[in-house]
């Protein structure tokens, strides 16, 4: 489906922030900045899933939809996402890691981007809690354009992970992804699991 709205401005000039979309994050200092452009009613759960990866710890940026319906009106790919201040924070961190929800049934977290060391230690840290992971097929869900919010930051290079919905529910324990849930182990052990793998064994 095409995005309704180029980039940001031409969003800004139809929407209305606080009424239709907010805006949330925390700069924490830290290396990485966790993201989810598509966040609140546009891909249900991301904004939760960052939450549970930041803790009190990691800086976090979201995009909200909060309409009442047509929440996909507000999808900006991410190849053009440049909300002013996700601009601002991704470019003041070393790394971007983005959450995505992805539209298929798969209990996957399909994992892309530039920064191949991060990604690989995110995947690694993923399969040994027991998660299955994979790169998708679909290659404008590979995260690889230098122009993806994900790889903006001060090394070009960071990691996007498309989460099928079906893991969605796993996380959620919810069928409906729009409607309350509450948090599972499975999310605790994934939150825990993504954090682990945000730190990468060093070179020897």
């Amino acid at each position: 489906m095409l995005d309704k709205y180029p980039g940001y401005a031409a969003l800004a000039e139809c929407e209305q922030e606080g009424k239709d979309f907010v805006i949330k994050y925390q700069d924490r200092g830290s290396d990485v900045l966790l993201m989810a452009p598509h966040a609140g009613s546009i891909e249900p759960k991301t904004s939760e899933v960052v939450l549970a990866i930041a803790g009190e710890e990691i800086s976090y940026y979201l995009f909200e939809g909060i309409k009442p319906c047509g929440n996909w009106d507000l999808h900006i790919t991410s190849t053009n996402f440049d909300e002013p201040q996700a601009v601002r924070l991704a470019q003041n961190c070393q790394s971007v890691v983005t959450i995505h929800g992805e539209g298929s049934e798969s209990i996957v977290a399909f994992l892309g981007g530039r920064n191949v060391v991060l990604r690989d230690s995110i995947a690694n840290s993923l399969n040994d809690a027991g998660f299955v992971t994979g790169r998708h097929d679909n290659p404008r869900l590979q995260g690889e354009s230098k122009n993806n919010i994900c790889n903006r930051s001060a090394n070009g290079a960071g990691v996007q992970l498309e989460l099928g919905r079906g893991l969605r529910r796993l996380l959620f324990g919810s069928d409906t992804l729009e409607g309350h849930s509450t948090s599972t182990v499975q999310l605790k052990k994934f939150a825990a699991a993504v954090r682990k793998g945000l730190r990468p064994p060093q070179a020897t």
